[in-house]
């Protein structure tokens, strides 16, 4: 997971290299003004869903090579399993287990979100989360109807508790494989130093978690928003389409938050 400032104005460079690609249309308070004005949950649409299983199926199919090869750098790299293993909150709070390429050390201790420069992290776990490649067994969740390909991120149910209440409704999502957050705020290992939180290595886990759930939560889920109001087919396809471009080419789309 990835810690940033708070929503910065168009163009502000981010501190960790770029620049940021959320914008805001209604002043400084318009992430917080977005995240309050929630969207009506439901189940995902069934044009959704069969775009769930065509695609989650297909990719597993056409990707098996280096789901394989990922796998076995996986486990040459360091000792432990090569598939990780977390339980997570899918929608209406519902505990399932989220399937990830491990990238980091066992028995490692350390906050539930990673940062920049976590000693935690392995040599290919690095590159894997820079990929996106770590996130691919999702797809098994994705097909199995636990996830959905586009969403908020799913949380750990240690973190959800500590939701802020005003962005608590979002665990009652389905959550996505990628989404608008993940893409144009990089929610990866990127990650900005915690205020007082000193290095990665030895950062307060405390303090590292409570920033994430006080600052960067609310600056997802207002992000996330500008999908989940219409989570149409449409809207899905651009989604992922953005994706796809920001795989190839580093570039974040441009949304554009509140107005």
């Amino acid at each position: 997971m990835t810690i940033r400032d708070a929503v910065p104005e168009p163009s502000t460079p981010n501190p960790v290299g770029g620049r940021t690609a959320v914008t805001t249309g209604g002043g400084a308070h318009a992430s917080t003004a977005a995240v309050q004005r929630r969207p009506r949950v439901g189940a995902i649409s069934w044009q959704r869903r069969g775009l769930d299983v065509v695609v989650a199926g297909a990719s597993l199919l056409v990707l098996s090579p280096v789901l394989l090869a990922v796998a076995l750098a996986v486990r040459i790299s360091s000792p432990g399993p090569v598939i990780f293993r977390q339980v997570r909150l899918t929608r209406g709070r519902t505990p399932f287990t989220l399937y990830k390429f491990r990238t980091m050390r066992v028995g490692a201790p350390g906050p539930e979100v990673t940062r920049r420069g976590d000693p935690r992290v392995t040599a290919p776990g690095r590159l894997l989360r820079k990929t996106s490649l770590d996130e691919l067994p999702q797809l098994v969740n994705v097909l199995l109807g636990q996830m959905t390909l586009v969403g908020p991120r799913p949380e750990t149910p240690a973190l959800a508790e500590r939701y802020p209440a005003e962005v608590a409704w979002v665990l009652d999502e389905t959550p996505g494989l990628t989404g608008p957050a993940q893409i144009s705020l990089r929610d990866d290992v990127s990650v900005v130093a915690v205020p007082g939180a000193g290095p990665a290595s030895a950062a307060d886990p405390e303090l590292v978690e409570r920033w994430y759930v006080e600052n960067l939560v609310p600056r997802r889920v207002a992000t996330d928003l500008t999908y989940l109001r219409r989570p149409s087919l449409w809207a899905t396809l651009r989604v992922i389409g953005w994706t796809a471009r920001y795989i190839v080419t580093g570039r974040p789309p441009e949304i554009r938050l509140g107005g």
